[in-house]
């Protein structure tokens, strides 16, 4: 059954916000998990479809896993009782590629469709499977299905990414960190979450060194463990409250954010007129007075502006009284919620993959829809500074990436609905 979110705007948000952990870092880590043969306990893991997805890749694999007290639990398994991975989950997310590593690691083989998730553009797998290819694994097509064998086990191998990519980074770890020898990964990503995967495999028994750097080391090892671990909390999220606090004024509170993980969309909003208190473990965001125009902003991998925020600061920036110009350099479609900002009043142009923002009239509610996971939640931060009801279609895109959001926004004073059609 679908569901329309129905938001009426124009009241500003008070309030705390938690921050769950990072669902960037819970998805590697469920696959990491596949490799372990312990208990593994992931702690604070937030209710999404994603995650949901991962949990019954990990069912079909013949593994017990569950939502618990404090988080996921995930038994171990002797054997893996069916290599095949199902076409239907693989396509409903991205991340479903994480698994083809472990899976290929633990059985000597692994058959699976082309992974799915958000139209943002053209978003291959050839550097993941190239390395694993460089590691001894042979890759074939049969039509739509792809099969990877590598009897013999994976072996360590030296291997220079041709583009900073995390998900093929991170495939890359988990192949690497049960191989046969050493594994030297050259021109890797640097994002928090790669880092969060290395600790979680050292912490099971791993021997992974330079995780956050451009050269991360691998010694391989003949078994993972298992045991307890917190991901990091999630800095999109983060950064969505920001960018909702900034659209709708106010005061919000983000509480167990680390605010040197979303840097940039912090000094982004600041540069528009928000006052930021940073802390350890905690964000807070006030904005009393009209927003300004900040110019150009470019997404880069991190430390850089990250792509997923991209949307969600051209949404808290449609009101400002200056001039923005937001390009995103990784995705060529991350800016589908341009037709739901222009639905709503905002002056926009997009052209290519860049979306300027210029002063227009108030925004006025009307009905919209998601077309991918942080577009939608750019809609609903334009919602809040809308005057009248936003009535937002195929929300089903933003809980792949927002636990329980309509409960939030209602603690932070905001009038929302959910129907079901």
């Amino acid at each position: 059954m679908a569901e329309i979110l129905e938001i009426w705007g124009g009241r500003p948000l008070y309030g705390t916000v938690e921050i769950p952990s990072a669902k960037n870092s819970v998805l590697p880590l469920l696959a990491a998990s596949v490799l372990c043969r312990e208990k593994v306990c992931l702690k604070k893991v937030p209710h999404l479809s994603d995650v949901e997805v991962c949990l019954a890749l990990m069912r079909s694999l013949g593994m017990d896993v569950r939502y618990g007290d404090t988080g996921v639990v995930i038994q171990p398994t002797a054997n893996v009782e069916d290599a095949s991975l199902q076409t239907e989950l693989m396509q409903k997310m991205r991340a479903s590629v994480l698994f083809l590593a472990p899976v290929l690691a633990r059985c000597g083989y692994v058959e699976a469709s082309l992974p799915g998730g958000c139209r943002l553009g053209k978003r291959p797998i050839d550097i993941h499977l190239d390395g694993l290819e460089h590691m001894g694994a042979n890759v074939r097509w049969h039509g739509e299905r792809l099969c990877l064998r590598a009897p013999r086990g994976l072996m360590g191998t030296k291997y220079t990414l041709r583009y900073p990519s995390v998900g093929a980074t991170e495939t890359l770890l988990l192949a690497s960190v049960c191989a046969k020898g050493d594994t030297v990964l050259h021109g890797a990503a640097c994002e928090p979450e790669i880092v969060d995967l290395a600790n979680f495999l050292n912490q099971c028994g791993g021997k992974i060194t330079g995780a956050g750097t451009e050269t991360i080391s691998v010694q391989g090892v003949s078994r993972l463990s298992g045991g307890a671990y917190t991901p990091i909390p999630d800095r999109i999220v983060g950064a969505t409250w920001a960018c909702a606090a900034a659209a709708a004024g106010g005061c919000v509170t983000l509480e167990g954010a680390q605010p040197e993980m979303f840097a940039p969309v912090l000094d982004a909003l600041e540069q528009a007129g928000c006052r930021i208190w940073r802390r350890k473990n905690q964000v807070k965001i006030e904005r009393r007075k009209e927003l300004v125009g900040i110019g150009e902003r470019k997404t880069a991998v991190y430390p850089g502006f990250p792509t997923d925020a991209a949307p969600l600061l051209a949404a808290a920036l449609l009101g400002a009284s200056g001039e923005s110009c937001i390009r995103d350099t990784i995705f060529t479609n991350r800016f589908a919620c341009a037709d739901g900002f222009l639905a709503m009043g905002a002056n926009v142009h997009r052209i290519g993959s860049d979306l300027r923002i210029l002063p227009g009239g108030p925004l006025h509610g009307t009905t919209v829809a998601a077309q991918d996971l942080r577009g939608g939640a750019a809609l609903v931060i334009a919602a809040l500074a809308a005057n009248g009801k936003t009535k937002i279609e195929d929300s089903f895109y933003i809980q792949r990436g927002y636990a329980d959001l309509p409960q939030q926004l209602r603690r932070l004073g905001v009038k929302i609905q959910v129907k079901k059609t």
